[in-house]
């Protein structure tokens, strides 16, 4: 499993400033190295290829790159108060994230940059007619850049946070904590499959401290704690859980001498907000607001609501597939399982309920269930088959229309043959 700084470093790295420092540093290092290339080349080369040119494309790109990062940055709010608006606030951290964005945007200051330090370089007569040579190779290469990251922006814009796209980047941030969650169900630890009855009597609660969410946990760390005394760790807390000052992160049994709760707190990133990481079911909640939004009376878009329960059946059939016996790599770190039924409240109970009177949204929400109940083990076809019930009675409740409620009652169905 991922530890601490290293979770922490790959979440440094999603930064828009990131990247752009990095670009912007090889863009510095790039106009500079001219220098010390110049020396190795022949004379008269400058003529031959036009390098006295260079002055005037460094000042058109100089000029042209500040505008277009001032419209694209400009764009690019825009994009996020609209997918904050249409979609949900907890999508536009993706948005954010979104690496192609980014590095649109780092390429756009990096040659703004790179232009500008070989401007004040070429006026300060540090290049001479050989280094120019090489400033105007390293110039036309920019230009290309530019212009295939202007294409790719382009085509970008047109869909960057239209209600479809941001759908998109959900699923597949969802998709891929599913996968890292499938690999290491239980986190690396034991299966810890009962909380409430398998903790050992006086075993020490470990509390946050702080009220928030557990956004990652570092099973690695807590496993050093736990060997180095011999002891054994009971986690609580997985990411997703909001916690509490009096919600045990942990409970430690076996410890022969003082708890270094210290240590075992540093192990639990409690924060403000979820995260997409570790936490499956946040990509779920997110989905789910996304439907309800578009089932809300000002949005009357139930397309995306059956759109949302095609994706959620893409995403829990992940879960729900067979998968091999997960390697323990932390033999006295007990981790628990997500729940399946907590999987399917999360995304389906909102829709069923804010789309009670819409046959379509149910027809399309039993056909997801039943598709569910099939491809998983005994207790998705329960939690599927529970779900079934509940949305038919909502239906039933909210429906005054006979045949729209026939049709819904026609998809559900096939669950009687499941029993």
């Amino acid at each position: 499993m991922t530890s601490r700084w290293k979770w922490l470093f790959g979440l440094l790295t999603r930064r828009l400033w990131f990247r752009a420092t990095l670009i912007s540093l090889l863009a510095v290092v790039s106009a500079l190295i001219s220098i010390l290339v110049a020396p190795f080349l022949p004379q008269g080369l400058s003529a031959k290829i036009g390098a006295d040119a260079v002055d005037s494309i460094l000042t058109i790109i100089a000029s042209s790159m500040l505008a277009v990062t001032t419209f694209s940055l400009s764009t690019t709010v825009s994009a996020y108060s609209a997918a904050t608006s249409n979609v949900t606030p907890r999508a536009t951290k993706l948005l954010i994230e979104d690496p192609t964005t980014q590095n649109v945007l780092a390429t756009f200051v990096g040659s703004f940059l790179y232009s500008l330090v070989a401007i004040i370089t070429l006026s300060m007569g540090l290049y001479g007619q050989r280094g120019r040579v090489v400033l105007f190779v390293v110039t036309i290469v920019v230009v290309l850049l530019i212009v295939v990251t202007l294409l790719r922006w382009i085509d970008y814009l047109l869909r960057l946070g239209r209600v479809g796209e941001t759908t998109e980047q959900v699923e597949k941030a969802t998709e891929h904590a599913f996968l890292g969650r499938l690999e290491n169900p239980y986190l690396g630890g034991v299966p810890f499959l009962h909380p409430q009855s398998t903790i050992p009597a006086g075993a020490l609660p470990v509390l946050p401290g702080k009220v928030g969410y557990v956004q990652h946990v570092d099973v690695g760390a807590i496993s050093e704690i736990a060997e180095t005394h011999q002891a054994d760790i009971y986690v609580t807390a997985i990411p997703g859980t909001l916690v509490d000052i009096n919600r045990p992160l942990a409970w430690c049994a076996g410890f022969t001498d003082e708890v270094p709760v210290g240590d075992l707190r540093q192990a639990f990133t409690v924060a403000n907000e979820r995260t997409y990481d570790q936490d499956p079911r946040f990509g779920l909640s997110v989905l789910a607001e996304i439907a309800s939004r578009a089932l809300s009376p000002a949005m009357n878009d139930p397309g995306t609501a059956i759109d949302v329960i095609g994706r959620s059946v893409r995403l829990l059939s992940i879960w729900a597939s067979d998968r091999e016996t997960p390697e323990i790599l932390y033999p006295r770190v007990k981790v628990p399982e997500i729940n399946p039924g907590e999987l399917l409240d999360d995304i389906y109970h909102p829709i069923a309920r804010d789309g009670a009177a819409m046959a379509e949204v149910h027809v399309r929400l039993q056909k997801a269930l039943l598709a569910l109940a099939r491809m998983g083990d005994s207790r998705f076809r329960i939690e599927a088959m529970r779900h079934s019930r509940m949305a038919m009675e909502r239906a039933e409740r909210a429906m005054d229309f006979e045949p729209d409620l026939d049709r819904v009652r026609l998809a559900a169905q096939p669950f009687e043959t499941l029993g």
